[in-house]
């Protein structure tokens, strides 16, 4: 059995829901309120599992793994089929790049523990962190732009579904969530509109989930 630690709106957590679901694998989901009491991330229970107070967190016969690339990689060693990797060295080191680009230099600065840091001791308002959120979401969505037209098809890499998929979507979820014109990027958008039309993203997504609300 495989249990998922998830909070809906989370990308990080979408991006590994997607994952799952291509890979068509059973799991159990349990929501971590990222805003309830304070953020249930960082209650001793759940810190007791992952220290950092992270999500998602993956648990399987008996281990715990944290962090979105690390399970995706996870789950690739030890559910080999429907592989989210290419086998080539080469186009699998492509679509790290993607991922690595919504994973490293998009997501981390539109977190909410950064917002919150960016209110609380910066003083930022919320228009303040809308303009932020757009400039370093449209900053990495135009590189992740220029890498994909190499090698995209349907989706970032030909027309079968990989990490690199899993990563771009949750991002453009979020991209809409703060106002950036999407349009602008056309291979980006094809993708995303591709991507949503099959069943495993559906069910994915952040407004389906058993945390969302009604």
């Amino acid at each position: 059995m495989i249990t998922l630690y998830t909070y809906y709106r989370s990308s990080s957590s979408y991006r590994v829901r997607l994952a799952l679901n291509l890979k068509n694998l059973a799991y159990k989901i349990k929501p971590v309120h990222l805003l309830k009491d304070g953020g249930e991330q960082y209650k001793d229970e759940y810190r007791k599992m992952n220290a950092a107070g992270r999500i998602p967190l993956l648990e399987h016969i008996g281990y715990f793994v944290a962090q979105s690339m690390a399970i995706v990689e996870y789950l690739e060693e030890n559910f080999p089929d429907k592989p989210l990797l290419p086998q080539n060295v080469v186009d699998r080191a492509y679509v790290r790049q993607l991922c690595e680009i919504v994973n490293s230099d998009i997501q981390p600065l539109q977190n909410l523990s950064v917002l919150k840091k960016l209110t609380t001791d910066h003083g930022f308002s919320e228009a303040d962190k809308q303009a932020w959120c757009h400039h370093w979401i449209s900053l990495g969505l135009e590189s992740f732009e220029k890498l994909v037209q190499t090698k995209h098809g349907r989706f970032c890499f030909g027309d079968t579904p990989t990490a690199a998929d899993c990563f771009l979507i949750p991002q453009v979820y979020n991209a809409n969530r703060f106002a950036v014109d999407i349009s602008q990027y056309p291979i980006i958008s094809q993708i995303n509109e591709s991507f949503l039309e099959i069943e495993e993203a559906q069910m994915a997504h952040p407004d389906v989930q058993p945390d969302t609300p009604s």
